[in-house]
């Protein structure tokens, strides 16, 4: 899985690699200062010679110089290198999410996903940090320390390679344990952003229902399950420092006890046992950064793991289309179209749906709520794919275009209007980038939204706050209208999008759509009957099937449910 993300290191391998360089050349100039030192009070001290103590000296001034150069560019070209591969993994799977279908993202969870892209991100990130210098620099110095100490005494060596075993063993006993609680952890990591994100975007529903004790428990509740799961994973780690303090202390009581006999028996010079005491100190302290790093890493595994899931996911949705191939016109047809969620025959959605509608023509779509409307729409621009057979717009069956090239050909103004923070320009040019500001105006008027967009002191430039908070819902609809209409597509869908709109003004957006877009297919999906009595045809769903279609005169003559709706919906307004 390591290998997977190493990929995407790109323009980085350079600092990648030159940061455990530059940590080798760190590593060695320590490990050479204590035998400089011994030279110094072996021969120096214990001759008297002066010169030699001030040439080693000297040397060993140098050596400290130049090893905080290398640690410094080590750490420096380690944390660019970390740096620059966390975006390039939070690039690659912000793409990979881009690719998938609204059936990919549900079945991670948009909370979960954010998760992946900052938290789990960050520890792979600091993981590898550590990775490319302290699991670099520590096993160097434990190998080199190693070395030297042997050389200096192998019999006193004995005491620190009896412990190296003992704390290998410990350590991979714990990642084991530990590496399935921290998977634990990260899942409930998900479920707190997910309640966090819930609660942040419906605050004005819980201040307008005075449930801020609510939430708060609910939050709290969320909150202490995570503190608890992560007490779970560390309380496995936490072991680690006093299992290393014991065997650092026992170590250096054993070397301070047979060192001091052999300098007694004269079988070690008191220089050789301080450096060797200096030796133990790196050995100890590196397989003390070894057992750090080994943490991290259990740690990232989790992280590591959940990445890779969706860097590896399959979209659920290919782009198979031929290229140069574009709609012809807005016409469509369904043909014994049938779609599952879960891709179940027996779970259907919508059942063998088969219609056609002509290029330029008005359709209304309605039905109870769970008839399966928004469905059947969101089908023609693949936002899903069909279970069972096929649907063809501009001719062609929808499979066969590339997915840029059909969605920029149908324009859907979804049942949650959602606008962007910026000024509303911005959000009006998502549909055409390039839009000039005369055509802008004029389907803001279609929409019936330059009224009020033009009573804005800043008019257009008019910045609105996150998700379009300071605008009303009826605004907000003719807002996404209007992006819409920039987007001059060949099939205009709207679901239920002017259901916050006066009945005037949305007979005024029917009159402008029916004036202004002549060539453009118009789908209407709307609870209110006035909204879609005028279309050329109108389709009953009921229960994922259709139940009807036909004009409104027709549908009153021939369908119950229309009927009914019709005269119930003409009471509630009399």
């Amino acid at each position: 899985m390591y290998l997977r993300l190493f990929s995407y290191l790109g323009k980085f391998k350079k600092q990648a690699i030159l940061a455990p360089l530059a940590v080798v050349g760190e590593v060695a100039l320590e490990i050479y200062i204590p035998f400089l030192m011994a030279q110094i009070i072996d021969v120096g001290i214990a001759q008297k010679d002066v010169p030699f103590i001030v040439q080693t000296g000297l040397l060993m001034i140098v050596a400290a110089v130049f090893s905080l150069l290398f640690g410094a560019a080590g750490a420096r070209l380690a944390a660019v290198a970390a740096a620059g591969f966390a975006m390039q993994v939070r690039k690659a799977v912000f793409a990979k999410i881009q690719d998938f279908s609204f059936s990919n993202t549900d079945k991670f969870s948009t909370a979960s996903l954010i998760t992946r892209l900052t938290t789990d991100i960050t520890f792979v990130q600091n993981a590898f940090m550590m990775t490319i210098r302290a699991l670099v620099r520590s096993p160097v110095m434990l190998i080199c320390a190693t070395l030297m100490a042997v050389r200096m005494n192998a019999s006193l060596s004995v005491v620190f390679l009896i412990a190296i075993p003992f704390l290998g063993i410990s350590l991979g006993v714990m990642s084991t344990v530990a590496h399935k609680y921290f998977l634990k952890m990260f899942a409930q990591y998900d479920v707190m952003n997910s309640s966090l994100q819930e609660m942040l975007i419906a605050v004005r529903v819980v201040k307008a229902f005075v449930r801020e004790k609510f939430e708060n428990k609910k939050f709290n509740n969320v909150a202490t399950e995570l503190r608890d799961a992560q007490k779970r994973a560390e309380k496995i780690v936490i072991f680690n420092m006093p299992l290393m303090n014991f065997s650092m202390q026992a170590c250096l009581i054993c070397i301070v006890w047979f060192g001091g006999n052999f300098i007694i028996q004269g079988k070690m010079q008191t220089g050789e046992l301080f450096s060797f005491l200096t030796y133990i100190g790196m050995i100890l302290m590196s397989l003390m950064m070894i057992s750090f790093v080994f943490i991290g890493i259990v740690i990232s595994q989790a992280s590591v793991r959940r990445l890779c899931e969706v860097l590896d996911e399959v979209p659920a949705i290919q782009d198979t289309g031929k290229d140069g191939l574009v709609p012809e016109d807005g016409s469509i047809v369904f043909e014994n179209v049938s779609f599952s969620y879960s891709n179940r025959l027996d779970n259907l959605t919508l059942k063998n749906v088969s219609f056609s509608i002509k290029s330029g023509e008005t359709v209304g779509i309605i039905g109870a709520t769970g008839s399966s409307k928004t469905t059947l729409v969101q089908l023609i621009p693949r936002l899903y794919d069909v279970f069972e057979g096929r649907i063809f717009v501009g001719g062609h069956d929808v499979r066969e275009y590339h997915l840029p090239v059909l969605r920029s050909a149908v324009a859907m103004v979804l049942q949650n209007n959602l606008l962007f923070s910026g000024t509303i320009a911005d959000n009006l040019r998502w549909g055409d980038e390039s839009a000039e500001n005369e055509e802008m105006y004029a389907f803001a008027q279609a929409a019936q939204a330059h009224e009020f967009i033009s009573s804005f002191p800043d008019g257009y430039e008019t910045v609105l706050g996150q998700g379009g908070v300071n605008v009303s819902g009826g605004q907000k609809q003719r807002l996404c209208i209007a992006r819409a209409l920039l987007k001059k597509p060949k099939v205009l869908i709207l679901d239920d999008s002017t259901s916050a709109v006066d009945t005037a003004t949305d007979k005024k957006i029917r009159q402008a759509f029916k004036e202004q877009l002549k060539e453009t297919t118009k789908i209407i999906i709307a609870q209110r009957i006035a909204s879609v009595m005028e279309a050329d045809k109108i389709i009953v769903l009921d229960h994922g099937e259709i139940s009807a279609m036909g004009t409104h005169e027709e549908l009153m003559q021939t369908n119950t449910i229309y009927r009914d709706v019709f005269v119930s919906q003409q009471k509630g307004a009399a």
